[in-house]
Formats: structure tokens, C-alpha cells, sequence
């Protein structure tokens, strides 16, 4: 409904109107619009990272498992392309509106964990450590899928988006540093 109507345009009351359910129902799970739209940023991102991290295989080398975990955050976004036109109407949505400038905040924050958390896994599993901040990394990680994203959405040109992202992936890689500490094996 959000991408069809806009999010400006869908109330609680139009919300629960399209579910078939009362707005009492609603209001249930979510205080407000706003908090739904903090869910739904989250899970987004949420889905994306489970993807990337479920196609790790601990017999590939570093780049290998970063282009598949790269390629599985795109094929489980690129698979609901109105969930991120919904994701970038909220960022101007909120931004527009010195009231709701802090919903945008958190969906970046949010962006921004979970990339971190997902970098950490990385790290863990191959036995390296970044050579940049985790900060860093994870908002240059954010910035290309997110760049990756809008920039698809209008011509769907998947085959230059995936060589921008193998490109990214072993960009990624040699930011890699060997860690002390021995990646996990099976038995672990």
C-alpha cells in the first residue's frame, strides 16, 4: 500500500482498511505509522543480511564467499524492488519533516548495525580482521547497496549492477588483514 499510495498518503486507518482487520488491531502491534516504519526498515535490511550470511561456505577463500554473500543480499532485495522505493520514500519523507528527521536517522542506524554485524560475521568466519574502522566499513557497505539500489530502479540493468558488485566484493576483500585468531572450523 505504502509504495502503491505513498507513505504521506497511508494512515493507520488506511493500513488496517487494506489488511481487513480493525485499527485497534493495528495499533496493537504498532503505536504508530512511524514505528511501522522503523519495522519495516529494519526487516528490510534484516532479510538481506540472513541471506548473505546463509550462503557463507567456510571452503571458499574470502572474496569467493564475499561476491556470494554480496550477490545473495541483491537477489533477496532485488526480489521486492517496492520494499526499497518504500525504504527511500521514508528517508525523504522523515527528512522533510524536522518532527520525523529522526525516523530516517535510525533507519541508517539500523542499515549501519546491521552491515557491521554482517562485517563481524565475516571477520569471525574467515579469520581476519578489517583494516578500517568498523564504522567506516559499515557505512561504505550500506552506501554501495543502497547506491546499488536506487541506481537499478529505474533501468533494472542487474547484469552492470552485479559486475559493480563483484568489484565491491574484491575491493572489500583486500581491506582484509590477517587475524590471530584462527577462523572457525566444523567442529566449533
Amino acid at each position: 500500500m505504502m509504495a502503491r499510495d505513498g507513505i504521506a498518503a497511508t494512515s493507520t486507518r488506511a493500513i488496517a482498511a487494506e489488511a481487513g482487520m480493525p485499527r485497534g488491531s493495528f495499533h496493537y502491534c504498532f503505536r504508530s505509522k512511524d514505528e511501522l516504519l522503523d519495522e519495516l526498515a529494519a526487516t528490510i535490511v534484516s532479510d538481506m543480511v540472513q541471506a548473505a550470511r546463509a550462503v557463507w561456505s567456510p571452503d571458499a577463500p574470502l572474496d569467493r564467499n564475499l561476491r556470494l554473500g554480496l550477490r545473495a543480499v541483491w537477489e533477496a532485495g532485488s526480489e521486492r524492488p517496492d520494499e526499497h522505493l518504500v525504504a527511500y520514500e521514508l528517508t525523504t519523507y522523515a527528512l522533510h519533516d524536522p518532527a520525523r528527521a529522526q525516523l530516517a536517522r535510525r533507519q541508517y542506524e539500523s542499515y549501519y548495525k546491521q552491515g557491521a554485524d554482517y562485517l563481524a560475521f565475516v571477520a569471525e568466519q574467515a579469520g581476519i580482521k578489517w583494516s578500517l574502522p568498523m564504522p567506516t566499513l559499515a557505512r561504505l557497505l550500506v552506501t554501495v547497496i543502497d547506491g546499488l539500489f536506487l541506481n537499478w530502479l529505474p533501468d533494472r540493468n542487474t547484469e552492470e549492477t552485479m559486475d559493480v558488485l563483484d568489484a565491491f566484493a574484491d575491493q572489500l576483500a583486500a581491506l582484509a588483514v590477517p587475524s590471530a585468531k584462527p577462523p572457525p572450523t566444523e567442529r566449533q
